[in-house]
Formats: C-alpha cells, sequence, structure tokens
C-alpha cells in the first residue's frame, strides 16, 4: 500500500503510526511537510519538504488574513505534490492535519483517492472555550468576536466537505464539530507510551531541581503542568491557589512545569507575560523559595516529576485535552482536575482523580490538601488512574485501532 501522510511538522501525530507502516512489507510511506523528518531513512520511506512562495498581502483584511495564509500553504502542497503525481506516485490513502491548510486542493491531484484527516478542535461561537472565562475573554455576545470565530473556521469546513473520513482523540474533540459531520468520524487517541508508568521503586527516584533543590519520594510534591503558563490551562486559578496550598502544607514542594513566555492558546498577555501577572498578584502573600518554575524540561525527567508527585493539577479551558493529563494518570499520579468537559471524559470524581471548579482556588488547594493529607486515598486514585489510561489510552490499545482504521479507509469500506 502507499500511504501519503501530511503535517506541516512531520511527523507530529503520526510517528508511531509510520513506524509500524513501514515494518509491514509491502508499503510504502511518503511524507510530506515544511521541515526534515526525525523517522529514520529505510527503504519505503520517503520524505519532501515544501515551502511557500510568498507571504500574505499587503492589505489583506484581518479577518481573512488567516484564510490567506492557509491557502498559501495549500498552493506550495499541492505543487509539490503536484510533482510527486507527474513522477508516478499515486496514494491508496491520504493522512493528514488540515489545520494548517496543507490539504485544501489535494483531493483534485489525486481525485478519488481516499483522505483521512485528524481533526482536533472546531473553534465555535457560542459554547466551549469561547466566552469561558468572562474574566479575560470578550463577551460572546460581540459579533466582531463572533465573526472573528466563524472565519477562523473557513480551512476547518473546507477541510470537513472533501475528507473521506475523519480521526479524532477524545469524544470531546468530536463534539466541537458540527453534527452533520459526526457520523463521519472514529474517535481514537494517539496512544501513550508505556514509558509513563509507576515507579517501580518509588524510595530509589530522585530529580535535581536546581543547585539548591533534589526531590525524593519523602516530598510532598505538587506538579502543574503546561506547554506555555497561560489561561488557556488555567495558570491563574492554579497561582491564585498556592497562598492557600501553602497555608495548608507549608513544607510542600511546588513545581511548574512550562514557558513562561509567550502561548501556545489563546491571546497573549497585554501588559507581559501571563505567568509574572498572576504572580504579582499574589505578591507577599506566598514564599516563593517552595515555589520552582522549571521551564520545558526533557521527557525522561518530566516523567521523573510525574512518578514523584503527590498531587497533580490539571486545569483547562473546555479545548484539547492536554497529553500531560493522560501522562500523569499513566503514571499513577493522585490528580486534581477542572470539572470542565475534557476533563470530566477521563477523570471521575473520587474513583480516578478529584474534580473542582476550574475558577475556585480556594478549592483547588483544599483537594491538593486532602491528596497531601490522606496518602491513601491518593494512592487508590493513583492507582485507578493508570489501570484507565492503560484501558482506554495506551499506545498498546490505540495504535491497533489506528491501523485498523487506515486499512478500512483505504479499502474504501468506510466513507463511500
Amino acid at each position: 500500500m502507499n500511504i501519503l501522510f501530511v503535517h506541516q511538522n512531520f511527523p507530529g501525530q503520526y510517528v508511531h503510526i509510520c513506524y509500524q507502516l513501514l515494518r509491514q512489507s509491502g508499503n510504502t510511506v511518503v511524507s510530506v511537510s515544511m521541515n526534515e523528518s526525525s523517522i529514520a531513512k529505510v527503504k519505503g520511506y520517503h520524505h519532501y519538504i515544501y515551502q511557500p512562495k510568498r507571504g500574505n498581502g499587503a492589505d489583506i483584511h484581518p479577518l481573512v488574513l488567516d484564510t490567506e495564509t492557509k491557502a498559501i500553504r495549500a498552493e506550495a502542497c499541492a505543487e509539490l505534490c503536484a510533482e510527486l503525481k507527474r513522477k508516478g506516485f499515486k496514494p491508496d490513502i491520504i493522512c493528514g492535519h488540515p489545520g494548517w491548510g496543507e490539504l485544501l486542493f489535494l483531493p483534485y491531484i489525486w481525485p478519488g483517492v481516499p483522505l483521512l484527516m485528524y481533526q482536533e478542535f472546531c473553534y465555535n461561537v457560542n459554547g466551549f472555550d469561547c466566552a469561558f472565562d468572562p474574566e479575560l475573554q470578550p463577551d460572546d455576545n460581540d459579533w466582531n468576536n463572533s465573526g472573528r470565530i466563524h472565519m477562523k473556521n473557513a480551512n476547518t469546513l473546507l477541510n470537513l466537505d472533501h475528507a473521506t473520513w475523519n480521526i479524532t482523540p477524545t469524544a470531546f474533540q468530536k463534539s466541537s464539530y458540527p453534527a452533520r459531520f459526526h457520523h463521519r468520524f472514529s474517535v481514537i487517541h494517539d496512544g501513550i507510551s508505556n514509558e509513563a508508568r509507576p515507579a517501580k521503586k518509588p524510595s530509589t527516584l530522585s530529580l535535581e531541581i536546581n543547585d539548591k533543590l533534589t526531590l525524593t519520594n519523602a516530598d510532598k510534591l505538587v506538579t502543574f503542568v503546561n506547554r506555555h503558563i497561560e489561561p488557556y490551562r488555567g495558570c491563574h486559578s492554579f497561582i491564585r491557589a498556592i497562598p492557600k496550598i501553602q497555608e495548608l502544607q507549608p513544607d510542600a514542594q511546588i513545581v511548574v512545569v512550562g514557558e513562561r513566555k509567550g502561548v501556545s492558546y489563546g491571546k497573549a498577555c497585554e501588559d507581559g507575560e501571563w505567568c509574572d501577572r498572576f504572580l504579582a498578584e499574589i505578591e507577599g502573600e506566598y514564599d516563593p523559595s517552595r515555589v520552582h518554575f522549571v521551564g520545558r524540561i526533557n521527557y525522561e525527567p518530566f516523567l521523573t516529576l510525574l512518578q514523584l508527585s503527590k498531587a497533580h493539577v490539571y486545569l483547562t479551558y473546555p479545548f484539547v485535552l492536554s497529553w500531560s493529563l493522560l501522562e500523569a494518570m499513566s503514571s499513577g499520579c493522585a490528580i486534581v482536575g477542572s470539572a470542565t468537559e475534557p476533563v470530566m471524559e477521563v477523570l471521575d470524581h473520587e474513583h480516578n482523580g478529584l474534580l473542582v471548579d476550574f475558577f475556585n482556588p480556594q478549592a483547588i488547594a483544599e483537594q491538593v490538601d486532602r491528596l497531601l493529607r490522606d496518602r491513601s486515598l491518593a494512592k487508590k486514585l493513583g492507582h485507578q488512574a493508570h489501570l484507565d489510561a492503560i484501558e482506554h489510552y495506551s499506545l498498546e490499545r490505540c495504535l491497533p485501532r489506528q491501523l485498523n482504521l487506515i486499512d478500512l479507509v483505504a479499502s474504501r469500506a468506510l466513507g463511500h
């Protein structure tokens, strides 16, 4: 089978799928991206890079700037794929992430070739992450904001129109898309590596945070993880909870993983960085010597940190679920999570975690305190979280389902 993968930052979500397909005899895998591929160059694998030939026009209306950007990328990707076609390549299936626009014109290069799209999130004018946080987000009844969100989905809706089938990691993410497309969706998670697991000998673990602090299993460790420290992932609620956490647990060590500058989701802070803004709110009310911002860390020490954690806090707007929550579950963490839809899909209160109001720092602190005081409860919740993560979200469970879906779509058993 000839499989074409299209992803701006390949391999992205396709890394395990690609390696597995290359292990199977008779497959040719071709990937197209704006960057070099990290997949090893082996027999049957070919990678090609496309680059846009132009930038945005000088006088483009702001509401269509995003659409123009994606059309420019789509054009560059299509030109490269047209050249591959001229050289004789025809895929049996195209698997791609439509988020940056690259898939827009491919059905016109290879008409009739099944197209399996990886769908992450569809922005909604009402509900979901829109106007979820009244302190920081505009009123969802403002027509300018609603129009901006509607235009932001132009690429998404155009791609949904010609997708043969779609895959998305969670039921919540599927629910963000218009109902008229739901009959062409499969919900299969990307899969969490079995490297994320409880420590066999916790007493032997240690992790150097800085030259003054090395964490061990004896520490009352509270962890919080964001790619960037930002409101979409509840940084304001967590930071505001720190003084109360320290009042209840004065010897706790709090470790925050993630970049303090910039954002992954939502708007940038208008007066500096979000993290600094909210830390300024609690200045003088907490002990900064026991709060450690470690930036991004490599995967191995990150997993060690989760194994050492006594209470892991995960908060999010109604938005795409972070891998870090499932990695924390798989690692056996006792978790305090926000009672928002994506989290409630995987956490059940007092079964495999504790749920709190996203906007309630007092409740966050009290539930963290509960886990640090009641170690029997924490161990019970962490064990169940591990079992549930393995059962529903492990790579061993998810990868075979992903590969089977590719076969079904390529054989035209789905979507035709």
